[in-house]
């Protein structure tokens, strides 16, 4: 294993809902994909070492303590050296520009709170997924301008109220700053204007543009912290100009150290993406649902197998196609390869994505506005195909890469999609085959517990006719599908409890169990099912002890209250991040548990 010089648990992000950056509490920015968050990058240190690509800007202080934190109620990061020499202020943001398809601007201002510091400053960008070093020039003392042979990065510019310097296809900065002291650097598009405009307001403006949508929220329980945090870095992941949203900010971020599990999650996923709708939503956030219900018709309109078939996964700007390719020349995070971009997960048929989609889709129409006509007719056609194909085996869930099975959990949300196609069809007194749905509906349920119920083992088995056991069955009192309190379900989570459960955190599914896992190296627990398992901790009465899984799962957030898909052994994160399946699962664990130990009937039925 090659060493971490930076650890994911050590980075904050800040994005402006067209990319994202994570920056490191030693004042490095590693990683930046750009102009767009599935766009090539153009710092990639992270995924390799500062040959990748950085921009680095921190005090000459060694031995100082370092914070990170954010403002209040926002994504705008702060990082803090405190040293016996003084104290450093580093404030990082991206401005939410009034156009949505302005180009990125990262915004590194840099303050001497107490005495005096010298602060060091390094940028060198390296476009196209670190194969593309800049020409680089100075037009004027305070401008680097970085030009790429490649069309995969426009020209971009560094601005600075300090002095710089031309350093090896990049820019340098050495100078000091006295108490009450700043300086501001600025990297974006080299015709941008704001790269000039020092003396703005874009700080304040981009602050209060943040503490105006958390502040939307409706959630005022008690772990309003960790929920505002977690809806903040869902707005993160959202696109903008698309309304789609993506898994993840990342690519290449390693499941298991050393290990091949090294994936691109800089897409839209339809499972992912209906449950951020979802859990965002029941925070109030229903503009997010609506644009999200616009980017999904276009592309069940756009898709290459019609409008039945969907993909289970898009580009961010509806595109189908996410053709997976490794970066040899990428070491790898730890030494993880190989690292890949792109995703050939886009081809598999994925049933459950059925389900999870028409969930959103309903209770968006619930709470929000009426479906359209033409609304309704996608999902007609959805749900008349899914009453043919239901039977089929799939790669399930967790994207396996073996040979397709027939999974409880594809077969679960198939029974989801139908029964909430047949109850919008009801609350807006549409026209549908009731008689067709409903009988599809009701062979999927017999289906379920005639073939995927393992006597000798007295649980629900993950597979047809088999025994093992996988994190996704706790979804099943989750989507109504099972009483929470039924004898026949408390003896599956009985049977998670022991197999899959350590410490609170729970693992997906044991690997040797698991033929379609084709896949070497071990796994580490997964954060979304952990949250799962508190939700069905609270909805089978074990309340008090959902409550202090859940609060010692907050204890398995980085510094900053973010999660990444996994965890290690030690509680350190892995895979990308910060991952949206992570954060919306805490929320939906926080509002139902909160309402337990309150006492409240949830508003938010099926």
């Amino acid at each position: 294993m090659s060493p971490v010089t930076r650890r994911i648990d050590d980075h904050g992000v800040i994005g402006d809902m067209r990319t994202c950056a994570l920056i490191a509490t030693d004042g490095t920015l590693d990683y930046l994909c750009w102009p767009n968050l599935d766009s090539p990058s153009l710092f990639t240190a992270l995924l390799d070492d500062e040959r990748a690509g950085y921009f680095a800007l921190a005090p000459d202080w060694p031995d100082a303590r370092r914070q990170q934190r954010y403002l209040p109620e926002s994504n705008v990061l702060q990082t803090r050296w405190l040293s016996e020499h003084g104290v450093v202020e580093l404030t990082d943001l991206m401005p939410v520009a009034a156009d949505p398809d302005a180009l990125p601007c990262v915004i590194r201002r840099v303050t001497a709170i107490v005495g005096e510091a010298r602060l060091q400053l390094r940028c060198h960008p390296v476009a196209d997924y670190a194969r593309a070093r800049p020409d680089t020039s100075q037009p004027d003392p305070g401008c680097v301008r970085f030009d790429f042979a490649t069309d995969h990065a426009p020209s971009l510019a560094l601005t600075a109220t300090r002095p710089l310097t031309l350093e090896d296809a990049g820019a340098s900065a050495s100078f000091v700053l006295r108490a009450g002291e700043q300086a501001e650097f600025r990297l974006g598009a080299a015709d941008d204007p704001r790269l000039r405009a020092h003396a703005d307001d874009s700080l304040p403006r981009t602050l209060a543009w943040w503490q105006r949508w958390a502040r939307q929220s409706h959630y005022r329980g008690r772990w309003r912290e960790a929920v505002t945090r977690s809806a903040l870095v869902l707005k993160l992941l959202t696109s903008r100009r698309h309304g789609s949203i993506a898994a993840a900010a990342t690519f290449g971020l390693p499941e298991t150290i050393g290990g091949e599990r090294n994936w691109d999650y800089r897409a839209a996923w339809i499972r992912d993406a209906s449950f951020s709708m979802y859990a965002l939503m029941r925070l109030g956030y229903i503009d997010e649902a609506s644009r999200f219900t616009q980017w999904v018709a276009g592309c069940v309109a756009h898709s290459h197998a019609g409008n039945s078939n969907l993909q289970i996964m898009y580009r961010l700007d509806g595109g189908t196609e996410l053709h997976e390719i490794s970066l040899p020349h990428l070491a790898g995070y730890a030494g993880s390869r190989p690292v890949r971009v792109g995703n050939d997960a886009w081809r598999q048929q994925q049933l459950d994505i059925y389900g999870e989609l028409l969930d959103a889709i309903y209770l968006a129409n619930k709470y929000g506005e009426a479906i359209s006509a033409r609304g309704w007719q996608h999902i007609s056609q959805l749900t008349n195909w899914l009453c043919e194909h239901w039977q089929q085996s799939d790669a399930g869930i967790w994207e396996m890469r073996g040979e397709p099975q027939h999974f409880l959990h594809s077969r679960l949300m198939c029974w989801v999609a139908i029964d909430r196609a047949l109850r919008l069809g009801e609350k807006r007194s549409l026209s549908l085959p009731r008689t067709r749905w409903e009988a599809a509906r009701n062979a999927i349920r017999e289906e379920i517990w005639q073939h995927f119920w393992c006597a000798e083992g007295g649980h629900f088995s993950a597979t047809r006719h088999g025994r093992s056991l996988d994190a996704s069955l706790l979804l099943m009192p989750l989507v109504r599908f099972v009483s929470a309190t039924d004898p026949d379900w408390l003896s599956t989570l009985e049977a998670i409890e022991r197999a899959l459960v350590s410490d609170g955190r729970v693992l997906r599914y044991r690997q040797q169990d698991t033929p379609a896992d084709a896949l070497c190296g071990e796994e580490g627990h997964f954060v979304a099912c952990s949250f799962w398992y508190v939700e069905c901790l609270a909805r089978a009465g074990r309340v008090d002890d959902a409550q202090q899984t859940f609060e010692k799962l907050l204890t398995f957030a980085t510094p900053l209250g973010l999660y990444a898909e996994e965890w290690d052994a030690r509680g350190y994160a892995r895979g990308n991040f910060p991952q949206a399946l992570s954060h919306l699962a805490l929320i939906s664990a926080a509002v139902f548990l909160d309402r337990k130990l309150s006492g409240e009937k949830s508003l938010w039925q099926p």
